[in-house]
């Protein structure tokens, strides 16, 4: 069974800067993206930025595209979230996951999922 472990976050002031990682461990899985996801109380799940298996591939959404970047290090079964120019908007509970579909921002193609970690921007 495959399992992701987020890390990282935490409380920051609003433009600071943050990073966040997902490793993987367990059972075999054809990963063919990690995602990242966000959740705020009350709202719904968001797409937040995904990476193919090469590292090569990139996906962002709108809200965070220039402030965050996503990266991988495969030997270390590890994916990275670089939150730059925080803004309090960007308070949420932040989710790794796991797709055999490529560069996906579809929250249902996405099998394994980790517990998450908390980020919160204080203004």
């Amino acid at each position: 069974q495959v399992q992701l472990v987020e890390s990282g976050g935490g409380l920051v002031q609003a433009g600071d800067s943050t990073i966040l990682s997902c490793t993987a461990s367990g059972g075999t899985f054809n990963e063919q993206t990690r995602g990242w996801f966000r959740q705020a109380p009350g709202k719904e799940r968001e797409f937040v930025a995904a990476i193919n298996w090469s590292g090569l591939g990139t996906y962002y959404a709108d809200s965070v595209k220039g402030r965050f970047t996503i990266s991988r290090l495969n030997a270390k079964h590890t994916v990275y979230l670089q939150l730059s120019s925080l803004k309090p908007e960007d308070t949420a509970r932040y989710y790794c996951a796991a797709s055999r579909q490529i560069l996906t921002r579809n929250v249902d193609d996405y099998v394994h999922w980790g517990q998450g970690t908390q980020v919160t921007v204080s203004s």
